[in-house]
This record gives structure tokens, sequence and C-alpha cells, in this order.
């Protein structure tokens, strides 16, 4: 792999592909990874896919759920990791800030142990906020 990293926005991105990058990340243990119709479910039920491509290969996505008008949730965030420290990752947020509009705020829910990686790329840490888990 040798190309450019190429990022576009992919509403149709289809749940094996979706599948393939959340395992090259490590996020598949986090999410239902084995279920494809799940994830197409997760995918369609999204108002923003940002992707990154190299060679045609998925190799990062940022998947929102947003109004585009007061806030948006980046639910994912996944790079593969033979590209992860190449910068993929702050720029799927970027373009996700992008894309969803200046009237919006950007909320995520780091992973355990991935919190220091959004403090090193300037992302603000909120206090004051509530989370119910899921029961399945």
């Amino acid at each position: 792999m040798s190309g450019p990293i190429v990022y576009g926005l992919e509403p149709d991105l289809d749940a094996e592909t979706f599948q393939g990058v959340l395992v090259e990340s490590g996020l598949a243990p986090r999410r239902p990874a084995e279920y494809l119709e799940r994830l197409d479910r997760m995918l369609r039920g999204s108002d923003l896919i940002v992707t990154a491509r190299r060679d045609g290969r998925l190799v990062g996505v940022a998947r929102t759920l947003t109004d585009f008008a007061f806030c948006a949730y980046l639910s994912d965030l996944a790079v593969a990791r033979d590209c992860q420290g190449l910068g993929i990752g702050r720029r799927l947020i970027a373009e996700t800030r992008a894309a969803a509009g200046p009237e919006t705020s950007l909320l995520l829910t780091a992973a355990p142990g991935i919190e220091d990686y959004y403090e090193a790329i300037g992302m603000p840490r909120v206090p004051h906020a509530f989370r119910y888990d899921k029961e399945r």
C-alpha cells in the first residue's frame, strides 16, 4: 500500500466492508461485528458516514448520528491497525465536523484506554455526561 488516503462520504457503505475495518482496527470486540444484519442496521440508521480509503481499501471510518443543526454523536471511529499513527483518525473527525456543520457540537464516548488519544488531538473532555449501557 502506497497510495494517498482518500476521504469521502459513503452513505451506502456495506456491512461486510464495515465489518472488515472494525476487525482490522481492533474495535470489533466492542461492536456486534459478528452480526452483519445488525451492522447493516447500524449503517442504515446513520446520518453521516465518513471513510478513509487507501488504494481502494477501507482503512478508516467515522459513523455519526446527527441532526445537522445542533448535535452529532460520533458512534464509531475505527482505523485499521496498520494505518494507525498516520493522522487518519484526526482527519476523520475533522471531516465529520465539517460535514455535520458549524452549528453542531460533536460528542463521542471513548473506549476504555483510548482517552489519551482524544486528549492528544486536542478534543476537550466533557465532565458532565451520563449513559445507560445497552442491554444486549
